[in-house]
């Protein structure tokens, strides 16, 4: 009993660890963003933007993020603003945004600053909390 709960504390551990490291991963990728100066040459004033990077080649991209991002578009309407950006075509753009991986989004509050990033695919629903869309 005592090795199970020993095996069980050591994953808690390792799991906690993984997570803090995520989260200050995308603190320091957002802080690195917000310094850029392109982050306020992507919005429109007074529109929340969401950059999407993607690639021609990326399979998850085109099956879904891109109808996740079409249903956000549909919901939201004219209050926000979608930028498709080809990370193979700009890599250093991509590479300036901290960017690794696509699809990445970040979402950009009114004022071009970036409030939040994500690795992958993200639903819509998660979307439309981080824009606070209801």
């Amino acid at each position: 009993m005592i090795p199970d709960l020993y095996r069980f504390m050591v994953a808690l551990a390792i799991i906690a660890t993984a997570l803090m490291i995520y989260r200050l991963a995308n603190r320091f990728i957002l802080s690195r963003a917000a310094r850029l100066p392109l982050t306020a040459v992507f919005a429109r004033q007074g529109k929340p933007t969401l950059l999407y990077f993607t690639t021609p080649t990326c399979i998850p991209c085109k099956t879904v993020q891109r109808p996740a991002i079409e249903r956000l578009k549909q919901l939201a309407g004219d209050r926000l603003q979608v930028i498709e950006i080809n990370a193979e075509s700009q890599p250093d753009l991509a590479r300036q945004w901290g960017v690794l991986s696509v699809p990445t989004t970040f979402v950009l509050d009114a004022q071009g600053h970036p409030r939040h990033v994500n690795h992958g695919v993200t639903p819509v629903d998660k979307l439309l909390h981080e824009f606070e869309i209801n």
